[in-house]
C-alpha cells in the first residue's frame, strides 16, 4: 500500500510543479515577452502625455474636483501597470499576474478615458486627442493580453482537470488494495 501512495503522490507532486510547455492554444513566453514590452513601451508614451495636464487649473474653469482624483488614479495607475506587467513578464505562466496585469490596462484605460473627455473640454483638444491616439494605439496589444489570459485560463483549468482526474485513479486504486495484515495483540 505504502508503494501505491507513494507513486501517487509523487505523480501528483509531478504533475502539479511541472511547467508544462504551453499547448497550442497558449502563446509561448516569447511571445508575451514581446507583447509585454510593446505594452510597457506604448504605456511610457502615455506618460509625458498625462504629466502634461494640469486638472488643478480646470476647477477655475467649472470642472468638478473629480477630475483631480482621476487624473492623480491614471499616475497611479499607469505605475500599478508597469510593475504588474514586469512581474508577469518574469512568470507569464502565472494566471494571476497576467489577470492582474490585463485588469490594470483596463482600469487605465477606463480612467484615461475620462480625463481626456477632460482634457478636450478644460484645457485643450489637440492634447486630448494624442491621448486618444495614444491609447487606441494600445488596443491591439490590450486584445492580445486579453486573448492570452484567456487561453492561459483555460490551460489552467485542463491542467486542474488532468490532476484532479488522477488524483481520483490513485485514491480508486488505494481503495481497492486489500488492507495490511494486522497484528494480533497477546493479552
Amino acid at each position: 500500500m505504502k508503494s501505491g501512495l507513494l507513486t501517487c503522490l509523487v505523480f501528483l507532486a509531478a504533475l502539479t510543479n511541472a511547467q508544462s510547455p504551453p499547448s497550442s492554444g497558449v502563446a509561448s513566453e516569447w511571445d508575451i515577452r514581446k507583447l509585454l514590452d510593446s505594452l510597457d513601451l506604448q504605456t511610457q508614451h502615455v506618460k509625458p502625455i498625462i504629466d502634461q495636464v494640469k486638472p488643478e487649473t480646470w476647477l477655475a474653469k467649472g470642472a468638478p474636483k473629480a477630475y483631480v482624483t482621476q487624473w492623480t488614479t491614471a499616475q497611479a495607475e499607469l505605475k500599478y501597470l508597469l510593475s504588474s506587467s514586469d512581474a508577469l513578464s518574469k512568470q507569464p505562466e502565472r494566471l494571476p499576474l497576467a489577470l492582474d496585469t490585463y485588469f490594470r490596462m483596463q482600469a487605465l484605460e477606463s480612467t484615461l478615458s475620462s480625463v481626456t473627455e477632460g482634457i478636450r473640454k478644460y484645457q485643450n483638444p489637440a492634447l486630448a486627442d494624442l491621448m486618444q491616439s495614444v491609447v487606441s494605439e494600445n488596443s491591439s496589444n490590450a486584445d492580445k493580453l486579453r486573448q492570452y489570459v484567456q487561453d492561459l485560463a483555460a490551460q489552467k483549468e485542463e491542467e486542474f482537470r488532468i490532476a484532479d482526474r488522477e488524483a481520483q485513479r490513485c485514491r480508486e486504486s488505494l481503495m481497492k488494495q486489500p488492507a495490511a495484515p494486522t497484528k494480533a495483540v497477546r493479552k
